[in-house]
Formats: structure tokens, sequence, C-alpha cells
């Protein structure tokens, strides 16, 4: 491994970063298992239905429900499309080509969800602003508590 020289004493100073030895890596990994994408889409679908349950539930009007349901399908779908996308290409060996797909299915699902949004008056008579509003940003919301509470995770000592 090569190794650049600090340009300056304080960069020099500041510098604490450590190499992991390939045990400790192994370590590291045992106590931070892969979670998988697809589980947090399912994840962020599963609570956009139960926010659209509640919604519908609380405001006793259907159409309330329903907004809150589209508001987190503009999320889960271009979610999908984009774990589609990234897994797909997961084993490219070329980094500049594995980057490139990265933003290219970034800038997919950002079209996706603003196509999305714009159709939203069309596809759901009666639209409700506010629920569709609940709807994205509780199912955006919802990668962050499966980050938390993902199986298998120990706390570190």
């Amino acid at each position: 491994m090569k190794t650049i020289p600090p340009e300056t004493e304080t960069e020099a100073e500041e510098s604490d970063f450590k190499p992991l030895t390939a045990q400790e890596a192994q370590q590291w990994r045992s106590r931070h298992p892969p979670l998988s994408v697809w589980r947090v889409v399912a994840g962020q679908a599963l609570v956009g239905m139960l926010v659209a349950l509640v919604a519908w539930v609380l405001t006793g009007r259907a159409v309330v429900g329903w907004s809150a349901a589209y508001g987190a399908l503009a999320v889960v779908a271009p979610a999908a499309l984009f774990a589609r996308g990234v897994l797909r290409h997961k084993a490219l060996s070329n980094p500049r080509a594995a980057m490139v797909g990265f933003f290219g299915w970034e800038i997919a699902k950002i079209m996706l969800t603003v196509a999305l949004l714009a159709a939203a008056p069309r596809l759901v008579p009666g639209l409700n602003w506010i629920a569709l509003l609940v709807g994205m940003v509780v199912a955006m919301k919802t990668y962050w508590v499966a980050l938390l509470v993902r199986p298998g995770v120990r706390k570190t000592d």
C-alpha cells in the first residue's frame, strides 16, 4: 500500500486514521451483517400501507388514505427501481462505471418521483396533498429505522 506523506506538520499531527487488520475487519463484519436493500424497500411499503390505513381511520375519508398511500408509492417505486438498477451492476469491476451507474439510477429515481408527483392530481381524485406528503416523509424515513433495528447488530464494547 502506497502512503502519501503529509504536506504540513498540522496534517501529520491530526492523522488518527489506522487501517484495520484482517482480524479486526472480520470482527467488524460479524458485528455488522449486511442489510438487504429489498427488506428496506419492503419495510417502506409496509409502513406506507400502515400510514394510509391510519390516515383513513383517523379522518374517516378514504381519499385521505389513498393520498397517503400514493405518497408512499412515490417513494417506494423509485427506491425499488434504484435498488434493481444498482444491484444489477453490483459486480462491475470498473469503479468509474459503477459510480456512473449509481448516479444514473439516482437521476432515474428522482425523475420517476417527480413524474409520480406530477401525475398525482390526475390519478387520485380529490387528492389531499398533506396526506400525500405525510405518506412520503414517513416512507422516506423508514430506512433509518431499518438500520437501527436490523437483526444481528450488537452494540460495540
